[in-house]
């Protein structure tokens, strides 16, 4: 498994910006799909957006589209995930995941799909 860790949370009044960093541990995470995914308190885990390995083909959960882009740099292994447009309803724990190996770039969505994970950075946003 590929050891994450994500740093970037804090509090943020709406309708500001954050920047997520998640670093990996191994050279081999350049060769994984990405994923970032958020948890409220008493929610589910839900998916935020996710990059193929190539950093070619994004995509992004209808509730964060437009306000959220998702970029990875190979050469220093970290991926990025810049929130703008801040909303109250994106406070929660975020989390940094690496697709398991073998899944489709495409079917890389649920967090069953990924076999590693960071411990989490926490944003928070005011009203």
């Amino acid at each position: 498994q590929v050891q994450l860790v994500e740093s970037g949370g804090g509090l943020v009044q709406a309708g500001g910006s954050l920047r997520l960093s998640c670093a990996a541990s191994e050279r081999s995470f350049s060769t994984r799909t990405m994923g970032w995914f958020r948890q409220a308190p008493e929610k589910e885990r839900e998916f935020v957006a996710r990059i193929s390995w190539k950093g070619i083909n994004t995509y992004y959960a209808d509730s964060v589209k437009g306000r959220v882009t998702i970029s990875r740099d190979i050469a220093r292994n970290t991926v990025n995930l810049q929130m703008d447009s801040l909303k109250p309803e994106d406070t929660a724990v975020y989390y940094c995941a690496a697709c398991t190996p073998g899944i489709a770039t495409t079917r890389c969505i649920r967090p069953a799909d990924f076999d590693s994970w960071g411990q989490g950075t926490q944003v928070t946003v005011s009203s």
